[in-house]
Parts: structure tokens; sequence; C-alpha cells
């Protein structure tokens, strides 16, 4: 009996998929036009940890994540530029070369978190015919209305407009912060763009209304839909996605289809930094990438992240990376010592009533940990197996010693230093590599780097 706290209710309640033993989940994923950093991918462990955790209890799962390469502006108040443009601009390449490096790079990052891929990842620009089928059906209900800058969906025509959020409606006024302009309500949100000058971005399509681009929102009620169906089981995003983006995503769908969107919100909290949400002014905002650069294997992150409840905001520092590390690399090797072919059904079932519990990874880690500590227990190695199909930590893979993105790119060069028989070059970057704690090994089928 898996319990899932629901932010809809504000409340833990059992799991009932809408489908015997089957779960559809849908996660809200990038937008493609930088580097996701480590506060993004926390969001990723926890769909990854739930997914885990029903596999283990034996459900059948669908999971999709869409990728943003369109229509996600600067500003949530449907202003500023797009930011896939922008980048673009910036960077002197085209949107969709844009979006195609940084999705390969946040598929990259998945794989080094051992993050298990979703069924599907759907591109919003692949998906702009239902996006516009889905505004006509709003459109046809009477939910929409016009302005210079496009088609806006009017949440005072919706009734419970804000009850994933508990919003007051009636208490959101024109001020400072919402700037009305041609809006007929604060909260009103942009089902579509149009072009300013058509022919000047790099991404618009003609539709009913005018040549333009979809608005964010409708992409995810959109693509969920045509995967899920119009009513599925449970949606993942950060906490920072409840107030506006999962709260018109509701609108729009519910409007569109009469029924109820989703069974069951989950959403994760911060990463943060020294008590507030990392960002670029306040710090802590690294990619896995520089994680590496500084020694950190990523799987070390993701065990940090399992020691912190997903509700509970985690603060980042280095050291608490570097502690994560080294119980990492202590439960590798108490597991190492075991070779038992039983399995401990005690801390077996004592594991999944902590996962079955809201994904209390905190406390299934301490019965791992409770486990491999304990003298007179039997099956140790077994049943850690069996608990790391949802820790999903990568503890009994065959090769584990890490190798810094540094050390490789180095490796690389000397490669290429050796098929052009610049032996003088190899020789430096080999004595290189062996400064920085690694030695080089040259075989028939290429080359092997082990640790000192």
């Amino acid at each position: 009996m898996i319990k899932l706290y629901n932010t809809l209710s504000r409340k833990k309640e059992i799991f009932k998929p809408l489908k015997n033993k089957t779960a559809g989940i849908y996660s809200c994923g990038p937008t493609v036009y930088w580097y996701q950093h480590i506060g993004n991918l926390r969001s990723y462990i926890l769909s990854d940890i739930l997914k885990r955790t029903l596999l283990f209890n034996d459900y059948k799962v669908r999971h999709i994540i869409n990728i943003t390469d369109v229509g996600h502006l600067t500003s949530d108040q449907d202003e500023g530029e797009d930011k896939i443009e922008k980048a673009a601009k910036k960077e002197g390449k085209t949107a969709k070369e844009i979006s195609e490096h940084y999705f390969n790079v946040f598929k990259e990052d998945f794989k080094k978190l051992n993050i298990i891929e979703p069924d599907v990842w759907c591109k919003a620009t692949d998906n702009i015919k239902e996006q516009i089928e889905l505004i006509k059906k709003l459109e046809e209900k009477g939910y929409t209305y016009k302005t210079s800058d496009g088609i806006y969906f009017d949440t005072s025509k919706f009734k419970d407009y804000g009850k994933l959020a508990n919003l007051k409606k009636q208490k959101l006024i024109a001020g400072k912060r919402v700037s009305l302009k041609e809006k007929k309500n604060p909260t009103d949100f942009a089902l579509w763009k149009f072009s300013q000058k058509p022919g000047l971005r790099q991404q618009e399509w003609q539709s009913p209304w005018g040549m333009g681009f979809p608005g964010w929102h409708i992409e995810c009620s959109a693509m969920s839909m045509k995967y899920l169906g119009q009513s599925f089981d449970i949606h993942t995003g950060g906490e920072d996605h409840i107030s506006v983006h999962h709260t018109n995503e509701i609108a729009q769908s519910e409007a569109t289809t009469g029924k109820k969107f989703v069974k069951y919100w989950m959403h994760g909290a911060f990463l943060t930094f020294k008590g507030e949400k990392i960002s670029k002014s306040k710090g802590g905002l690294y990619t896995i990438s520089e994680l590496e650069k500084l020694g950190f294997d990523p799987i070390y992150f993701r065990y940090l992240c399992l020691t912190a409840h997903y509700r509970t905001p985690l603060d980042f520092k280095l050291e608490s990376l570097e502690f994560a590390k080294n119980s990492y690399n202590k439960l590798n090797e108490l597991i190492a010592k075991e070779d038992d072919k039983k399995i401990n059904k005690k801390y077996l079932t004592e594991f999944k009533k902590a996962i079955d519990n809201d994904l209390d990874m905190p406390k299934a880690l301490a019965v791992l940990w409770k486990l491999l500590k304990d003298k007179n227990a039997v099956g140790k190695r077994n049943t850690a197996m069996e608990m790391d199909k949802v820790l999903g930590l990568n503890l009994f893979k065959k090769e584990k010693v890490f190798i810094p993105e540094e050390i490789e790119k180095i490796a690389k060069q000397r490669e290429l230093a050796r098929k052009e028989k610049n032996w003088q070059k190899a020789d430096e970057l080999r004595k290189k590599i062996e400064d920085m704690g690694y030695i080089i090994e040259d075989t028939e089928t290429g080359y092997k780097i082990k640790k000192k």
C-alpha cells in the first residue's frame, strides 16, 4: 500500500491508480536554452525514485517528460523574450541547434545520475498541432479572448482556478507585481502569442489567430493528454511550478475536458544554498559537469539527495557532498565483504515500508546501513541489491572507479597526439595525468585509466 503526499489535498493519500497496477506519470521537463543546474536535477531524482518505487511494487509505469524548446518567455507574466530565441542570438546558432545541444547534455546528466529515461521525451515544437487544437476547444467553450499580443485564457470563467496553490483570486489585484495591460484579470495567461514581426523569429507557426507560437503552459496539457489521456495518475515537478504553471495546466485542461486532470500532484522542495534557493546571485549553482571537475562522481549528488525527504529543502554545500562521497564509498566497502545469497525478509520489509510511506528515502537509506552493520543479519548482499533497485546508487556496478572529466579530456588529447605520432606531447600528457593521481595504460583496443 503506497502513500503519496498530494499537493492538491495537502495530505498523504493511498495511491489508487486509474487503471489497476498501471501508473501514468508526467514530469515537467527542462527549457533547453542552457545547462541544467543541480537544483533542477533534484526534481528528476524525485520522479526517478517515484518510478522505481512503483516498479518495485509491481506496477507498470508509463512516464512522459516534456522538452520545452519554444514558448518559455523570460517572464512568467507572458512578457519578455523567448528563452530559446534569446540563447540562439547570443550563441550565434539556430534555435534547433541550441535546443538539441542542451537537450543532449541534459540526457547525459540523466545517465550520470542513474535516472531511468522516460518512455517518451516529447518536444513542444513536435506538438504544435495538438496545442492549436486544444486552444481551439477552449475558444469554442468561451474561455479565451484576444489582445494585441495574443490569445489569453480568462481565469475568471474557471470556477476552481488556483485550487492547487490555494490562491484567492479576489486578493490578486493589479499592482506593482502584476501588470494588467490588456489582461482582464491578473491571473490570465497566454495560450498563443503573436509574432511581433512575422519572419523575425526562428520558430513561429501559422494558426487560426495569426502567425505566432504557443504559450508555455499549453504545451504540458496538450502533450500529457496526448500520451497519457485526458486524466492520468501523477504529475511531478518543482514546488516553484505550483502557483503558476501547474495551476494554469489544471485550468486549461479541465476547462477543455470537464474531467479531473490529475489525481496526484507531487512537488519537490528546493535545493538551497545558505538557506536560500540556489541562484546565480546567491551561489551554489553548479552543473553536474562542474561537480565532476571538482572530483565528485555524480552518483554522490544522488546519494546526497536521498539523505533528505523530497518535500524538505536540502541545503547544498561541497562539505555535504564530501560527506556523501565518503558514505557512498563506505557502503561499497561493506557490501564488497558480503557474499550471502539469501534475502533478508525482515530488513527488506522494513525498507519497503519506508519507500511506500511517501518515498521516505532517508529512512530507507538508514535501513540499508542498519542491515549492513547488523553482525547477525543474513543475506546482506542480495538484500542490498534489491534495495538498490529503488535507491539507484549503482552499488553493484562492476566498474566503480570514477574518472574526472578533466582526466578523460587529457587522455583524449594524448590519444590524438599518439595518432599524429607526436610522441613528446603524448609523454608530457601521460606525465600530467600521473601528476593528477591517475595512470593511463595503452591496450590493443584503446587506453584504460586507473587510479594510482
